[in-house]
């Protein structure tokens, strides 16, 4: 029956179960003493608000289950200390699919050695039992193609692959046509 994340965890603790407690939000730097933590179950709280820097320290992180709670969206930067993360459980959780869920779909995407589930739209009926991923797509279907901005992320599927290539391509003809040398690393 906690209500919020206990104060004294011990400092080398590797693995925190805190799941089917009554934690409703995340509060800055609650977990900023046990930073060699490697898996923390937060899982059947009812977490509904995660402050950005909640999870600062944590950058041994490997598992993360945020699964049955009552999370909407993630505020930009609530993932950032999370360097190490390889598994991230979001299932069971009333995503809402407006611009607020970018942020994590993007998120995600840019850190496509984190493996997660369960991101589906619950809200609003619209959208009710799409991906996440699906919305974003068809959110930027709806803009002009001119005032796209041009990222590999709002390409098709399909000509994603494509497209980075194209890029690609230009660039090291740029680099051979200039003698100039630029190493990209990311």
């Amino acid at each position: 029956d906690l209500k919020k994340v206990p104060g004294n965890i011990p400092p080398d603790i590797v693995k925190l179960d805190l799941s089917n407690n009554k934690i409703r939000q995340l509060r800055t730097k609650e977990f900023e003493d046990v930073s060699e933590l490697k898996i923390l179950n937060l899982n059947s709280n009812g977490i509904a608000y995660i402050d950005p820097a909640a999870f600062s320290g944590l950058n041994n992180l490997e598992e993360l289950d945020l699964s049955n709670n009552s999370l909407q969206n993630f505020e930009y930067g609530v993932l950032e200390d999370l360097y190490f993360l390889k598994i991230l459980w979001l299932r069971d959780n009333p995503w809402r699919c407006d611009y607020n869920i970018h942020y994590l779909f993007y998120w995600l995407k840019h850190h496509y050695n984190v493996h997660y589930n369960g991101l589906e739209c619950k809200m609003p009926e619209e959208y009710k039992g799409w991906s996440v991923g699906k919305y974003v797509r068809s959110y930027y279907e709806e803009c002009p193609k001119d005032k796209l901005p041009i990222y590999p992320e709002t390409f098709d599927l399909d000509k994603e692959d494509e497209e980075w290539e194209r890029h690609k391509e230009q660039s090291v003809q740029t680099v051979k046509k200039h003698s100039v040398i630029v190493t990209v690393i990311g």
